[in-house]
């Protein structure tokens, strides 16, 4: 073998190896993680789980009037194991890191499962990794990309955004109280990013979306502030219908939803890139849309 020959050999050796060192490690603190959330272990939970991320997870628990932390194991269906999916790569940024699975991917809520993308995200701490979140990507669409993908052609996952660390740790946010009254944010924003921000403390991006998420420490007795920035995104063309709204969710059975805060823009109307509103919660209010 010629001398330069068996340099890219010795390199592309070390390479795997290194790709199953870390990736043995992270599976590794994955199984920890999965096994807490399964055998609703708090105390692992707490010990293998990113500091944000512990954070994120009470802060919408408590904002949803939950019991934390037996709430935290309550999900529809377990984690997916990572049994029989195999490690495509693993990298390493900073104090982020990625591990990307493909094949079955199974959630445990019936049927067969297909073979898909699965992108596990950690952070390093103190002494070790810490697992952050997981996502999933759908591959039903793309056979030709799970053909590639079957024959080790990593090329697609140089387009995915879930497989690549950042480098950055995110903050973890302040911790808040539990909420009085649930709130939740809904957006509906073809062709468009809308950002939403309730209180200066919860904050929310959607994109394209039709959807609504949880107000992080619910909405307040007094004045409530919204902030809301829009932008067009690639392929929208600005014409689009678009609305934000905020809305008082109650606990008791028969009584609806009440909506506090609407921006509504109809078909081919102009939006304002950036906006703020108010809306008022009296404790009459809060008390009526709460579980006695």
């Amino acid at each position: 073998m010629k001398p330069y020959i068996l340099a890219i050999a010795l390199i592309f050796s070390g390479f795997c190896q290194a790709q199953n060192e870390i990736g043995g490690e992270l599976a590794k603190v994955y199984e920890i993680w999965r096994n807490s959330i399964v055998g609703r272990d708090a105390r692992t939970w707490q010990q293998v789980t990113a500091p944000h991320r512990r954070a994120e997870v009470r802060n919408r628990i408590l904002s949803e009037k939950l019991q934390f932390p037996s709430a935290i194991f309550d999900l529809p269906a377990p984690p997916p194991s990572l049994k029989g999916l195999r490690l495509l790569q693993a990298k390493v940024n900073g104090r982020t890191a990625k591990a990307s699975y493909f094949g079955e991917v199974d959630f445990g809520v019936g049927g067969d499962p297909s073979q898909n993308l699965l992108v596990l995200s950690f952070v390093r701490g103190s002494s070790s990794w810490l697992y952050d979140r997981a996502d999933f990507v759908n591959l039903t669409a793309l056979k030709e990309v799970r053909g590639e993908l079957a024959k080790g052609d990593l090329s697609y996952l140089e387009g995915v955004p879930e497989a690549r660390p950042s480098g950055v740790v995110p903050p973890t946010p302040i911790l808040v109280n539990p909420a009085t009254t649930i709130a939740k944010v809904y957006v509906f924003s073809p062709g468009r990013e809308v950002q939403v921000q309730v209180n200066k403390v919860s904050r929310h991006r959607f994109a394209n979306a039709k959807e609504a998420e949880t107000v992080i420490g619910g909405a307040r007795i007094g004045l409530n502030e919204i902030q809301y920035s829009v932008r067009q995104m690639e392929g929208g063309t600005g014409k689009e219908a678009m609305t934000i709204r905020v809305y008082l969710m109650s606990e008791v059975d028969g009584l609806k939803p009440i909506k506090a805060f609407e921006y509504q823009v109809l078909e081919n109307e102009a939006v304002k890139p950036f906006d703020t509103g108010t809306f008022v919660l009296d404790a009459e209010t809060s008390a009526k849309l709460s579980r006695r």
